[in-house]
């Protein structure tokens, strides 16, 4: 049996689940196709269909209005540091901007910088 995240040749059962001695990963074996389409699901995208991770820096790709207020997040804004979440309405980026404040956004109007 193979690690579902990383591929290594190494797991060994502990109990009723599988883990990985190199990623730390640990799954059961009765449902591993259920392990991985769940990973796949918590994979966060930007606009151009790159991976996503805590900490990356993105560039905002058009012009946004912020819901409640008469400000608008510019296209071309450069964000650093976000956080995924599994935010409210399809919000999956946490972030701060200057001059605004913290905010969330969806990965669909943002691409890596």
């Amino acid at each position: 049996m193979h690690c579902p995240r990383c591929s290594s040749e190494h797991p060994y059962e502990d109990g009723g689940l599988w883990v990985c001695p190199e990623c730390g990963h640990e799954w059961s074996a009765h449902a591993p196709a259920e392990q991985a389409a769940e990973d796949e699901q918590s994979v966060v995208r930007d606009a151009n269909g790159t991976v996503l991770a805590d900490g990356d820096s993105v560039t905002v790709i058009k012009d946004l209005k912020i819901k409640g207020a008469s400000q608008v997040i510019k296209g071309g804004t450069k964000v650093r540091g976000i956080r995924l979440v599994d935010g409210g309405g399809g919000h999956n980026i946490a972030c701060r901007i200057a001059g605004l404040g913290d905010m969330n956004l969806k990965s669909e109007f943002v691409k890596k910088a």
